[in-house]
């Protein structure tokens, strides 16, 4: 009988034992987690405080680490072009009247472009509040795109874009979302309308600086187009994919602080040619 009971205190303990070695294990990985998040948080807040704003309106910083993250994934992923490093991100919680789309060179932290971007007719007037992926809903998607090529349409040169989240933009293709210039995105047209103009879907832009915009960002660069959905942001694969990519540009020696660099005095090269 004793044997039994010192048997089973025995097997009490090693059960204490493996659930507290369980636990510890668990509050480890959890502890890692928790700091390699954080050490992502800081390196992406870095890449952030290098680019030079200058005299352009300045990009929600968490906005902006949303879209590097995604930009990080899709070019761990080779989905992007490897002669850029380029992210174009339009901020769909700001109202139409405003520069909501920075294009930024992550080579040299320099905005390359602020400006104004229309979005859909189904997706709302001066604000954005709804977004679908559907054909002939002609609203916006939200979500990552990566550039294609070129061809002339009935807005002349425009860009296809190939939406990377499924369920969100995936059809954007399909749908002829594209980039491309319109009369109606102006601040002539925002004087006369109270709103900049919409399109059916397509993240337009002036038709001065189409081109451009169009011939700078081509053939697999990142376009983000955000909008604070909480259920996008669970359930975006480029947001939640498990990459090394952060952690590799980290280890790289790229993670180092540096002051943003001295303005332009003659403006952004591509403002100066568009």
């Amino acid at each position: 009988m004793r044997k039994r009971t010192r048997v089973q205190n025995w097997l009490v303990a090693l059960s204490l034992i493996l659930a507290l070695t369980i636990d510890s294990q668990a509050d480890n990985n959890l502890n890692k987690t928790a700091i390699a998040e954080q050490s992502a948080k800081e390196y992406i807040s870095s890449i952030y405080e290098k680019i030079n704003f200058c005299r352009e309106g300045k990009l929600n910083p968490a906005v902006f680490e949303t879209a590097y993250r995604g930009y990080a994934n899709l070019k761990a992923a080779g989905k992007l072009a490897e002669d850029k490093q380029l992210i174009s991100i339009a901020d769909y919680s700001l109202s139409a009247n405003t520069k909501r789309l920075w294009i930024i060179d992550l080579k040299t932290n320099k905005v390359l472009l602020n400006t104004y971007v229309a979005h859909g007719q189904g997706t709302g007037e001066e604000f954005a509040t709804a977004f679908s992926d559907r054909e002939n809903s002609h609203q916006s998607s939200m979500g990552f795109y990566v550039t294609g090529e070129t061809y002339t349409g009935e807005h002349g040169l425009s860009l296809y874009l190939h939406g990377m989240d499924h369920g969100y933009n995936a059809n954007a293709y399909r749908r002829s979302v594209v980039l491309h210039g319109a009369a109606y995105v102006s601040e002539d047209f925002i004087r006369a309308h109270k709103r900049l103009g919409r399109s059916w879907g397509c993240p337009a832009v002036a038709q001065e600086l189409a081109s451009g915009i169009i011939n700078l960002v081509k053939d697999g660069t990142c376009l983000f187009v955000y909008y604070p959905d909480r259920v996008y942001r669970s359930a975006s694969y480029w947001l939640n994919k498990k990459s090394n990519s952060l952690q590799r540009e980290m280890q790289q020696g790229q993670f180092e602080l540096a002051a943003p660099q001295q303005a332009d005095s003659s403006g952004s090269g591509l403002a100066r040619t568009l």
